[in-house]
């Protein structure tokens, strides 16, 4: 019996090496047909076990000689994108290939392979197994691709048009005074240190969601509704939980999302019988979470079902009238051209689905945009200062509530805030890197500076997006004035972006690219007022058939959260580590300036520290304080150089 168990252990080994040995070299042989650049490692930088075992299969493998490892050492890193970004390629060349037994990733910062790629959806899609955790709410427009991905984004696109935008403008604006009263803290008066722009951006960002994804007004501490406001409304925005809840929305959506990644790859049963609070917390979360979403899907179909249908943003809403309204009796679906075709409809669960994926997609990548566009504005104050004189020209004193979208987003787009927002997302983009793959039915070829390459089908791809923005090939530079850096590539320079001349290669078109109208947002993302790289350079939101939906939208929150927040104050470092209120008080102008630097210093070093997750941001409690302070009454920022 014992040597039958051993006959078949040593079976299944043999059949494991042989499998892992001959996947190898089918893998060699397809890198080697490329014509790029590659590199053998045993374990694959996308593979689960591999990243959860980074820190014991790494130094194993760096036991081997050097010349097996020395070249791609950097890479071995987890948050290797964002350390080492563009010096990888400059050391490596534009594309190079990770070959491993099970899989070959292509890695790629060059702007005219990224335009390619994202131009041909069929030859190079997405890889949904990637975001397959993200289906677990119900299938969306990120986890699904072919005919399902074109009828859901078809359906969802609608919603994010320019009217929408508009009323995100006014929202924005609503919720960042909000966000400001907050800051000035119960007195009014501001100008006092505070650890949390983080959290804060979080909420800010959390609030506008609500209200485009469903439609709610969430309001700030002390804020409260009119007496003759919708009784849902208030409902919602309630920091009590409602009956049959034991959390508030608010609460409920904010908690969810802290523990999204806990969730997400962690099986419920094990969750629901952990001793860890986390767990406890993550679990009651996401049950009133889910909760307050069928509810929301079943009033939107009652109000659908009696022709209550509600002007303004709803995009669950929308959602709904798609699969419950007029087309229940036979009209076309909106996109679909025909009356009395077939027509495309989400189930429930899809459209939770949607709903949710809007609100992760919507909700961080914006809040750390923000956090991240504020903190380097009081980190850099001669930025600071133009982006004061911009908005002077702009908007003046007006009351931001009264400011008009047609006539001010463009402006706001092609000034110093644009650039900004621009420049935050060269630098700390969302993501880092965004996969694709090729295409199992054959390989695919591209072409890189007139040369062409041939990339194995099956293969992941890697466009790392912070590499290519980082590059100085593709971006107007000068000489560093904050380190001994050759270029100033690496520093927060939103002033590049006002440029008036452009690449030349920006519109190149890729043969075989798609031409089809998949819906959605179809513009430039930067303003033509700015500078404009080539195509494929600048890719915080992706590009293509699969660019993020909600960019424009996403834009629109940011630049009027800026406009508000720098109209009237300014932002600088909180110096406290160093110096109280009242020595600084008495310091002379060079003491400020030493004593900012320092603070300058080290707000660069910890952004440097960010890590990338579900999206790019501070993690491990770290933050940079700052303060908010009425304009005239700065102590540093109006006057200290970067």
């Amino acid at each position: 019996m014992l040597s039958t168990v051993l006959l078949l252990l040593g079976a299944a080994i043999s059949y494991c090496i042989f499998n892992i040995t001959s996947g190898l070299r089918a893998n060699i042989a397809a890198a080697k047909r490329s014509g790029l650049p590659y590199f053998i490692i045993p374990l694959s930088p996308w593979n689960r076990i591999g990243q959860i075992f980074n820190g014991v299969w790494v130094p194993l493998f760096k036991q081997l000689p050097r010349k097996y490892w020395q070249d791609i050492e950097f890479i071995l890193n987890t948050n290797w994108q964002y350390q080492e970004n563009h010096k990888v390629f400059a050391r490596l060349g534009d594309a190079f290939l990770i070959v491993s037994p099970g899989r070959i990733i292509c890695f790629t910062e060059n702007a005219e392979a990224v335009h390619q790629i994202t131009s041909k959806r069929e030859a190079f899609p997405k890889p949904t197994e990637a975001y397959a955790i993200l289906g677990q709410y119900g299938q969306n427009v990120v986890t699904l691709e072919g005919a399902q991905w074109r009828m859901h984004r078809k359906i969802t696109s609608a919603s994010f048009n320019e009217k929408n935008a508009s009323l995100v403008f006014t929202e924005s604006i609503s919720q960042t005074l909000g966000l400001i009263n907050l800051w000035l803290g119960p007195d009014g008066q501001g100008n006092k240190t505070f650890k949390t722009i983080e959290q804060d951006t979080a909420s800010l960002m959390l609030n506008i969601i609500a209200n485009i994804g469903f439609g709610l007004k969430i309001l700030w501490p002390g804020q409260e509704f009119p007496a003759d406001a919708d009784p849902r409304l208030a409902k919602y925005a309630s920091q009590e939980p409602p009956e049959g809840h034991t959390m508030s929305f608010v609460n409920a959506l904010a908690r969810t999302l802290d523990y999204l990644i806990l969730l997400l790859i962690t099986p419920k049963w094990l969750l629901k019988i952990a001793p860890s609070k986390r767990a406890k917390v993550a679990v009651e979360a996401e049950s009133n979470f889910v909760g307050y979403l069928n509810e929301f899907l079943q009033e939107k179909i009652e109000d659908v079902r009696k022709g209550n249908n509600s002007e303004g943003l709803d995009i669950m809403g929308a959602l709904v009238r798609t699969s419950y309204g007029d087309n229940e009796n036979g009209s076309a679906v909106a996109g679909s051209g025909k009356k009395g075709a077939p027509v495309a409809r989400l189930t429930d669960s899809e459209i939770i689905g949607n709903a949710f994926i809007n609100i992760v997609a919507g909700h961080e990548s914006t809040a750390n945009v923000l956090h991240f566009a504020v903190v380097e504005l009081a980190t850099n104050p001669a930025s600071q200062r133009r982006l004061h004189q911009d908005l002077d020209d702009i908007v003046g004193d007006a009351d931001p509530t009264t400011w008009d979208y047609d006539s001010k987003m463009n402006r706001l787009l092609g000034s110093m805030v644009g650039a900004s927002i621009n420049e935050t997302l060269r630098l700390v983009p969302p993501v880092v890197d965004i996969p694709k793959m090729v295409t199992p039915n054959q390989d695919q070829p591209i072409t890189i500076d007139g040369v062409r390459y041939l990339l194995p089908r099956k293969s992941t791809i890697g466009m790392v997006a912070i590499a290519s923005q980082r590059n100085p090939r593709y971006w107007p530079t000068k000489p560093s004035k904050i380190s001994d850096a050759e270029t100033d590539i690496g520093d927060f320079v939103p002033e590049r972006w006002l440029q008036t001349e452009s690449s030349k290669d920006q519109s190149v078109k890729v043969e075989g690219g798609d031409t089809e109208d998949f819906g959605g947002y179809a513009g430039s993302d930067t303003s033509a007022q700015l500078y404009r790289p080539p195509r494929g350079a600048f890719i915080p939101f992706s590009d293509g058939a699969r660019a993020c939906l909600g960019r424009r939208m996403a834009i629109v929150e940011l630049v009027s959260a800026l406009a508000v927040i720098f109209q009237k104050y300014s932002i600088e470092l909180a110096v406290d580590e160093w110096a109280s209120d009242e020595k600084v008080a008495g310091m002379s102008k060079d003491e400020k300036a030493r004593i900012y630097k320092l603070a300058q210093q080290k707000s660069r070093e910890i952004v440097k520290g960010a890590t990338s997750m579900i999206t790019l941001k501070l993690h491990g409690n770290k933050h940079i304080p700052v303060r908010l302070v009425r304009r005239g009454e700065e102590k540093f920022v109006n006057w200290v150089d970067s």
